[in-house]
């Protein structure tokens, strides 16, 4: 079984995300702060969803509404991230995944969006597997061929979200709002990540399940 490394911070938000690999065929390895590691042994990597990045990393001062940063993760995950492009390691982001991948890229991130019925801080425990909008995820990418060209819907729970987009990214879907809801490195094997969080319904929605498979093949095929 291939090995796919997992970042985060904290055991209890890991557990949806391990499943999903497992699901498809993975075996996860955990890669936290308090115990980091390379991508050495590993044939993919998944960056989880969590605390705001550090407005710091694109030039900017923090908004009241952001979060306390997490600088180690920050680091950790951007050095991790930067070497998966490099090798070509296959990479799913997941929330602030979607957003660590625009600002290494050079990109900003709008810091607190406007709450509403579609973008909420913190739905309820018990919704976070459930649609809350749709997005159109667009032909002729990466995304678009693991789950389909069309709209779908999605949970979320995001507060940022991309701004100013990355040098040498592609948006690849857009919720009706406007707002950026998943990108990718056209140049790359797979370098995919998402806004909203597949790892909750993947066990019930195959649109979700099929960009999980999709990261399984590019795992094992390369």
């Amino acid at each position: 079984m291939r090995k796919v490394g997992v970042t985060f911070r904290f055991n209890k938000k890991s557990i949806p995300y391990a499943e999903a690999l497992r699901s498809v065929g993975l075996e996860p390895v955990a890669i936290t702060p308090e115990t980091p590691r390379s991508l050495d042994g590993l044939d993919g990597l998944v960056i989880t969803g969590g605390t705001d990045l550090d407005p710091s990393l694109y030039g900017q001062a923090p908004h009241p509404e952001a979060e306390t940063p997490d600088r180690e993760r920050d680091a950790l995950e951007s050095a991790l991230l930067l070497d998966a492009i490099e090798r070509d390691v296959p990479m799913l982001g997941i929330c602030r995944g979607c957003q660590l991948l625009n600002v290494l890229h050079g990109g900003t991130l709008v810091q607190h969006l406007p709450e509403t019925p579609t973008h909420r801080v913190r739905p309820p425990e018990t919704e976070l597997g459930m649609p809350a909008h749709a997005v159109e995820i667009k032909p002729g990418t990466r995304l678009g061929d693991a789950v389909g060209a069309s709209e779908h819907q999605v949970n979320s729970r995001h507060h940022q979200a991309v701004d100013r987009l990355g040098d040498g990214l592609q948006v690849t879907a857009v919720a009706p709002d406007g707002v950026v809801e998943a990108l990718e490195r056209p140049d790359r094997r797979f370098i995919v990540a998402v806004q909203w969080h597949p790892e909750n319904s993947v066990a019930h929605d195959e649109v979700n399940r099929r960009l999980f498979q999709a990261f399984a093949r590019a795992v094992n095929e390369r």
